[in-house]
This record gives C-alpha cells, sequence and structure tokens, in this order.
C-alpha cells in the first residue's frame, strides 16, 4: 500500500481532497491543483461550492482567475457529497477549532469529519489532519474512530498531522514557502506524508509524532500571543508614564540580537492567536498541570478591548461628550489589515462594549462590505459606509481598530474631530495632532 500510493504521487496520479475550503483548505487547493494533482474540495456550504465551481473566489487575496483555470483544465471541482471521499487517495482535514462558550475546544468539527471518514475509509488511503488542536487529538479522534474500519494503521492506511501555516494577506510567504512540519502515526505514515507535502511545499520538516506536530502550532502561536499580551500591557503601564511605547519599541528593534518585536493594538484577533493557547491550557489540566504564564497572557489580552473603550469614554469626556449617545466610527473591523477576514476580531467586542454604554455607532471598512452574525457578535444588520469627508464630520470620534493601507491618514484627522488610534496608524501625522490619542 505505501508503495503504491508513493509511486501515485510521484506520478501525479494521486487524487487529492480537501475537506474545508476556506482559508487553509483553498490556498492548498490551488497549491495541489497548480501541481497538476486532480483535487476534490469539499465544504458543507452549498453557497460556497457553487461559487468556487463557477470559479469565483469568496477570499480577497485569492484570485478567481486562479481557479478558473484549474477548472478550465478540470484538475478541480468543489463538492457536498461526502460519499465521495472515497474518491480521494490523500484526504486534509482543514475544517474549523473553534472555543465554547466556556473557552474549551469545540472539536464538533473534526468528530463530524471522523464520522463521515470512518464510512469512506479505503485500503491505500493518507488521511493528514491540519485542523489546529491540542497534542493527542489526531491519535484520540481519528485513529480511535478509523479502527472501528479494522484497518491498520500504517500498513491499511495513513494518518499524519500537519499544522497550517497561513498567513492570510502576507505577499512574503506563500503556501508553497511556508516550511511544512508533518508528524506520522507510525513511521511509514510519516514516509507517506512527507512525500504528499513535499510534492508541493519547497520544504518539509518532520517531527517523531502527531502529538509534537499538534504542540508545534500551539507553541508558536503562545509565543506570539505572550509577547503581544507583554506589549499589551506596557502600552498600558507607558500611557500613565506618558511614554510613547512606539518610540520605545522602534528603538529596541535597532538590537540586532536578543530582540523581536511586537506590537500592542486593540486586542487578538483571527482564529489562531486567540483561541490556541486555550487548547493547550485545557489539555494540561488531564496532566494536573496549570500554564499559569498562558492563561495570565490570555487574561491580559482579553482585558484590552475594555481599555481601549475607556480611552474613548476619556476621550470624549475631554471634549464635554458622554459616550452615551456619541456618533462613534468605527474605522476596520478586519482582524488584521488588508484582509477580509473578521474571524475574533477585536472590533467586535470593542463595538459590544460601545453599544452598551449607549454609543452610535457606523463602521467603514472597504474589505468587509458587510458584517455577519457570529458565534459571539450579532452585527448582521450593519454594513460598511462609504469613508467621506461628509462622514468623518458626522461623527464624534473615529476609533481606528485596523489600520488598512490606501487610506490617507493625515485626511482622516484632518476631517475629524476626534481620532482614537489603537494601530499607530497616524504616526506620519503632522498637521492636527492635537485630535488624536493613542489607545
Amino acid at each position: 500500500m505505501k508503495q503504491e500510493l508513493l509511486s501515485q504521487l510521484e506520478s501525479r496520479k494521486a487524487k487529492i481532497g480537501i475537506i474545508g475550503l476556506g482559508y487553509v483548505g483553498l490556498p492548498l487547493v490551488l497549491r495541489f491543483g497548480e501541481e497538476r494533482f486532480k483535487v476534490i474540495g469539499f465544504d458543507v456550504d452549498p453557497e460556497k461550492v457553487s461559487k468556487l465551481n463557477a470559479g469565483q473566489s469568496y477570499i480577497r487575496h485569492i484570485e478567481g482567475s486562479r481557479l478558473q483555470s484549474l477548472l478550465d483544465i478540470k484538475a478541480f471541482e468543489a463538492t457536498s457529497d461526502f460519499a465521495r471521499l472515497s474518491e480521494a487517495d490523500c484526504v486534509i482535514i482543514c475544517v474549523p477549532t473553534p472555543l465554547t462558550e466556556k473557552k474549551d475546544p469545540d472539536l464538533q468539527y473534526i468528530e463530524k469529519t471522523a464520522d463521515a471518514l470512518v464510512k469512506t475509509l479505503r485500503k491505500g488511503q493518507l488521511i493528514s489532519l491540519e485542523s489546529t488542536t491540542y497534542p493527542g487529538t489526531t491519535e484520540e479522534i481519528l485513529l480511535e474512530q478509523f479502527k472501528t474500519t479494522g484497518l491498520e494503521v500504517g500498513k491499511d492506511y495513513f494518518l499524519v498531522f500537519s499544522p497550517e501555516r497561513e498567513d492570510p494577506g502576507n505577499a512574503k510567504f506563500s503556501t508553497r514557502t511556508i516550511p511544512k512540519i508533518v508528524g506520522g502515526t507510525t513511521p511509514d505514515c510519516l514516509e507517506v506524508g512527507r512525500a504528499l507535502y513535499s510534492s508541493v511545499i519547497d520544504r518539509v520538516v518532520t517531527v517523531s509524532s502527531t502529538k509534537a506536530a499538534e504542540l508545534v502550532k500551539l507553541l508558536e502561536n503562545i509565543y506570539r500571543c505572550v509577547n503581544i499580551a507583554l506589549v499589551n500591557e506596557l502600552k498600558i503601564l507607558t500611557d500613565r508614564m506618558g511614554i510613547d511605547i512606539w518610540e520605545v519599541i522602534a528603538a529596541a528593534s535597532t538590537k540586532p540580537f536578543g530582540f523581536t518585536a511586537f506590537y500592542p493594538g486593540p486586542g487578538l484577533g483571527g482564529h489562531c492567536i486567540p483561541i490556541d493557547p486555550f487548547y493547550l491550557s485545557w489539555k494540561a489540566k488531564e496532566f494536573d498541570f496549570s500554564t499559569r504564564f498562558i492563561q495570565l497572557a490570555g487574561e491580559v489580552n482579553s482585558a484590552i478591548p475594555h481599555y481601549v473603550v475607556e480611552r474613548v469614554t476619556s476621550a470624549l469626556n475631554d471634549k464635554g461628550k458622554a459616550v452615551r449617545g456619541s456618533k462613534i466610527l468605527i474605522l476596520g473591523v478586519a482582524y488584521k489589515k488588508d484582509v477580509d477576514d473578521v474571524r475574533e476580531s477585536p472590533a467586535l467586542e470593542i463595538m459590544e462594549l460601545l453599544e452598551d454604554k449607549g454609543a452610535a455607532l457606523t463602521y467603514s471598512d472597504p474589505y468587509i462590505p458587510r458584517l455577519h452574525k457570529m458565534r459571539k457578535h450579532d452585527f448582521s444588520h450593519m454594513s460598511s459606509a462609504a469613508l467621506t469627508e461628509d462622514l468623518l464630520k458626522k461623527h464624534d470620534a473615529v476609533l481606528i481598530t485596523t489600520d488598512h493601507t490606501g487610506i490617507d491618514y493625515q485626511w482622516l484627522v484632518t476631517h475629524s474631530g476626534l481620532v482614537v488610534d489603537t494601530r499607530n496608524a497616524t504616526r506620519e501625522v503632522r498637521q492636527g495632532r492635537e485630535k488624536v490619542v493613542r489607545a
């Protein structure tokens, strides 16, 4: 089985199945398709499937023309028929792994995917899980489920974990150039997994187990979470001390060794950094261990939206206005600049806090034309307003929560009465700096 699958991968005759056609799955579709593999994409959303089969990308940084070129040569098709999983020689799982309201891991999407795969798993298949999760998930959920088929892992089929490392909107790195981590359930599983990804990725890095690979992803994002918490806490302190934290970070960055720059903001956003640390903290309890450092970082970052609202309240008060009844323009709701992704965006938490205080909100974001209902927030009644001089003058304050490029921040400050800046977007502004408050 192993040699046959390795031969199929080498000859590009292996058919690739990708479950979950979002920010992780869709770039993989393109990568395998552009390397002459036949790809079937699986997703539970029929509207998404229909758009992809028509060559339409719903993710801004992924060009529809790239999809269309695969469709033209019949290298890709999308479907909601999970019975077709048996057609794929290699199946890559890219489903969401959110948190519950109690911040416990919500693995329902992995579990449902495992249920579907049990019905279709056949000899000679490779299954790769890419969804971020706690160490042990691949063995405890997928492997245990697959045992019910009677097939033997490492002999009849192959099982690996390879954490996704996508960074939407990053022009410097692509799916092909970002090194890929792979851990296998058995040595033969690892060999096949390495062959799969080596077909489309420049560099594949192998580790000793699926657990090690699962922890790699968590470490990467916990590292960022902890360091962002550090600079966020220092931001609050330096505001009280009258010191510009951005100036301090820029100066510290001139040290050629021993320092990596992290920057403060309105809170954590995106699918990974606000969520991943809780996966490890939850798993650690099974070993009677408290991850106090990680938990503290989470507490600091979770408090930042409240701090931003306090700064907005104070800035309005200095203008003789209360938050209640004030018109506030939220500039940017994407979780980071120049992407069309609002998952876990701190802007949404800030908006909810401001609404609770009685503020009247409008938002403007060129990448998010309309908001939709999400797990924790429902702003589905709101759509983006065009950023005009008239819009700025109608509002008591502008709160910069996402620093999209392409916005003239000097123009913004000139035509606004008050600007609260959480991203240092106004650093180049020269006229009207008295209107700007850092947060």
